[in-house]
């Protein structure tokens, strides 16, 4: 009986003695793996400034997943919370304003760097002057690597008209805050009031290209023109200093619906980080904005409610 208990005992020890040695080679080989994979595998980052739309598939509730699929990380920043957007009779609303700057300022702690920075509808004078300020700060190289790219997309009005919440002084902000951007996505009307060149409904191409010459020369090298109507057609014309300007367009399917500028802007932002041509992006965008209304369509969705995006979303991981 005691050597069977010293054995039993002796068995015991080796086993605890073996799955101490077994941690430690996993402990040490997780480690080496740490030390070595480090600077090949960081995985870029995103900062995507927008308002949080609970629901109706727009702003930043677009943009994550849509910047997620493209392999990349992406960072919100919320400008406001909405239970859904304001195209609907009613809505929770909560201006996130005042919370920005003590949010940025532990993103500045944390010493992060961004690969990509877009932004979309800001709400106030206040709202434009944080994030200059953060383009001034996360936009600039990184120890004189990369620079940051940054698309804009100044959200301001639509059909002719500002939106209702916005004012000439916001007006007057957006047009210094284009400065920073390598990427500009005005639809026409913002393009007009941008430029300070009166609205109409019918335009020459070249018109519009001057336009984006313009916008370009008040800072972007690039500068997409969204949304324009030509007939049975919708228009976006694709301007980039040095290039020839092109104008892409593509069959007018239904009515316009929420989220798609966000969708656009995102997918932009995201290939332009990921190094995609700018034209190619732009007619990649465009193209995946039509299959998800047509899918909306075939869905029976309601035009507040956006477009079946999700249906599509595994063909941009490609």
């Amino acid at each position: 009986m005691k050597i069977c208990f010293d054995s039993m005992e002796w068995k015991r020890e080796m086993r605890s003695r073996n799955g101490k040695r077994k941690v430690k080679i996993m402990e040490q080989n997780i480690e080496n793996t740490q030390s070595t994979a480090e600077p090949m595998s960081r995985q870029k980052k995103v900062a995507a400034i927008n308002d949080l739309t609970g629901y109706g598939r727009c702003a930043l509730t677009v943009s994550l997943p849509v910047i997620s699929h493209m392999k990349l990380q992406c960072c919100p920043v919320p400008t406001s919370i909405l239970s859904n957007h304001t195209g609907y009779p009613e809505y929770y609303f909560d201006d996130y304003t005042d919370r920005m700057k003590p949010y940025i300022a532990e993103w500045r702690k944390l010493g992060l760097h961004f690969d990509g920075i877009c932004t979309g509808f800001l709400g106030s004078v206040e709202q434009i002057s944080i994030v200059s300020e953060f383009l001034r700060e996360f936009g600039k190289n990184e120890d004189g690597g990369k620079k940051t790219i940054v698309l804009i997309d100044p959200v301001m009005g639509d059909y002719g008209k500002l939106y209702s919440t916005y004012t000439m002084e916001m007006c007057l902000e957006m047009k210094k805050l284009v400065q920073y951007a390598d990427i500009l996505t005005p639809n026409l009307t913002e393009a007009c009031i941008l430029t300070d060149t009166p609205y109409r409904e019918h335009w020459r191409v070249a018109e519009i290209e001057k336009m984006a010459e313009t916008l370009s020369q008040m800072g972007p090298e690039k500068v997409v023109v969204t949304g324009i109507p030509q007939h049975s057609f919708v228009a976006n014309l694709c301007y980039e200093k040095g290039q020839e300007c092109k104008v892409m367009r593509t069959h007018k399917i239904g009515t316009s619906r929420s989220g798609t500028g966000d969708i656009f802007a995102s997918i932009l932002a995201a290939d332009a980080v990921n190094g995609v041509a700018f034209e190619e992006s732009v007619k990649k965008a465009s193209n995946f904005i039509k299959k998800c209304i047509l899918s909306s369509i075939e869905r029976n969705i309601p035009l507040t409610d956006g477009v079946c995006f999700e249906d599509h979303l595994g063909s941009l991981a490609k």
